[in-house]
C-alpha cells in the first residue's frame, strides 16, 4: 500500500495521520483551538505544500502553508487572503483551496465568506480578489445559506486553464471560460424547493460539486436536496437521487481513476442533519449514478448520528483509491480499496469540518 498523508481540519484544530507500510499514526494537534475549514494538498512542486485556511476566535481568519508535511509553518506577514477597500467587505473565513492542474504551475484558488473568489500566483502564498464575479449582476439577489454565504467549491479543468467552475450557497453554480472575466450562471435543471420559483436561473443551495476522473465534462453536484449529474460541464443538469435512501447530504467526491464513479454520505434532511435512516454508510455508484450501492462494512451497526459536512469526504489518488470521511462526532474512517471495507482511525476529535489525502513520497 503506498505512503498516504491525511489531513484532518476539525473545529479545533488540524490532525495530520501518514499511512506508512500500511499503518497509521496520527500527531498532535496542530493551531490548537482554531477552526480549520479548508485544506490543499499541492502535489505539484518539488515539495509537497500543505495549505490551511484557518479561523482564530481571537485574531480572525489566516491561510498558512508548509512545505514540510506540517513539521512548520508559514503565516505571510500581510493577509493572504483581504478584501479590498472598496468592496466593504471583510473576510469571515476561507471556505476553499484549491490548486489548479499542472495546466496551470503556482495557481491556487481560494473560496471565501462573504462569497468570493480568490486568485493566487505564488501556491498560496498570495491572493487577489476575482473581481467579475464579485460584482457579476446577480450578485445582490445572493441569500446566505444556513451556514452563511459561502463559495465553497472550487474546480479547474485540466483542458483549459481559463475554464473554471464554482458554487456558492446559496447561489449556486457559476462558470467562467476566458479566465475570470465573466461569468454565468450554470444551474440548469438543479431545482430549489424552498423558492417559489423552484427552478430559477441562480439561487440554489448546491451544497458540493465533483468532476468525473475520465470525463471532465461529468459533475456530479449534491444540493440542498437532490443529488444532480452534468454530462456538458455543468449546461444541463439530471436528477440521478432515485436510488438513494434521502437525497439531501452535504458531501460528494469522486474517484481518482475510475469512470462514472462517485461518493455521496445521504442525511436524512434538512431537519433532521443526521445520516440517512440513522446508519453510517457512505454510498457508490458506479454507473454515474443510474444505481446506488451502500457501503458499510467495517462501519458502526448501531444507531449512528455522526453527519459528514460538504468536505469531510474525499478520495486520494491511489488505485485502488483510498476514501475517506469525518463526522461531527469527531470520528475518522478511512477505505484503502474503494470503499469496499472501512476502519476507523480516529475517535474523539472535535468537530471534523473538512478531510484531504494524497499519496506522498518519505
Amino acid at each position: 500500500m503506498p505512503d498516504v498523508l491525511l489531513t484532518v481540519g476539525t473545529r479545533k484544530g488540524l490532525f495530520i495521520g501518514r499511512r506508512r507500510r500500511g499503518t497509521w499514526e496520527f500527531g498532535d494537534p496542530h493551531f490548537n483551538a482554531q477552526a480549520i475549514y479548508s485544506i490543499a494538498i499541492d502535489t505539484r512542486g518539488r515539495a509537497t505544500r500543505l495549505l490551511v485556511g484557518g479561523d482564530s476566535a481571537h485574531w480572525g481568519p489566516s491561510v498558512f502553508h508548509s512545505d514540510d508535511l506540517g513539521a512548520t509553518w508559514v503565516e505571510p506577514k500581510q493577509p493572504a487572503v483581504k478584501f479590498p477597500q472598496f468592496t466593504g467587505a471583510s473576510l469571515e473565513r476561507v471556505w476553499q483551496l484549491h490548486p489548479a492542474g499542472a495546466e496551470a504551475p503556482d495557481v491556487v484558488y481560494a473560496g471565501t465568506e462573504p462569497a468570493a473568489l480568490f486568485r493566487s500566483e505564488d501556491r498560496g502564498e498570495s491572493f487577489e480578489l476575482v473581481r467579475p464575479l464579485w460584482e457579476h449582476p446577480t450578485r445582490s439577489k445572493w441569500v446566505p445559506g444556513g451556514g452563511g454565504e459561502g463559495l465553497h467549491t472550487i474546480l479547474t479543468d485540466s483542458r483549459d486553464p481559463q475554464a473554471v467552475t464554482v458554487a456558492v450557497s446559496t447561489a449556486g453554480v457559476f462558470r467562467t471560460k476566458d479566465g475570470g472575466a465573466s461569468w454565468a450562471p450554470s444551474n440548469k435543471g438543479v431545482s430549489a424547493v424552498f423558492l417559489p420559483d423552484p427552478n430559477p436561473e441562480f439561487g440554489q443551495c448546491v451544497h458540493k460539486v465533483t468532476r468525473d476522473a475520465v470525463d471532465p465534462d461529468r459533475l456530479y453536484l449534491q444540493n440542498h436536496w437532490g443529488v444532480f449529474r452534468s454530462d456538458d460541464s455543468g449546461d444541463n443538469w439530471t436528477d440521478i437521487g432515485g436510488g438513494l435512501p434521502s437525497d439531501f447530504g452535504f458531501a460528494a467526491a469522486a474517484h481518482p481513476h475510475r469512470a462514472e464513479t462517485a461518493y455521496v454520505f445521504p442525511i436524512n434532511a434538512d431537519a433532521d442533519r443526521v445520516p440517512a435512516e440513522h446508519r453510517c454508510r457512505v454510498f457508490r455508484t458506479s454507473d454515474a449514478g443510474n444505481s446506488w450501492e451502500p457501503l458499510s462494512a467495517g462501519l458502526p451497526e448501531e444507531t449512528h448520528y455522526g453527519t459528514v459536512l460538504r468536505d469531510a469526504l474525499c478520495t486520494d489518488d491511489a488505485d485502488p483509491a483510498g476514501v475517506y470521511f469525518g463526522n461531527r462526532n469527531g470520528e475518522v474512517y478511512a477505505s484503502g480499496d474503494d470503499g469496499d471495507s472501512w476502519e476507523q482511525l480516529a475517535s474523539h476529535l472535535p468537530d471534523v469540518l473538512c478531510v484531504r489525502a494524497a499519496v506522498v513520497g518519505g
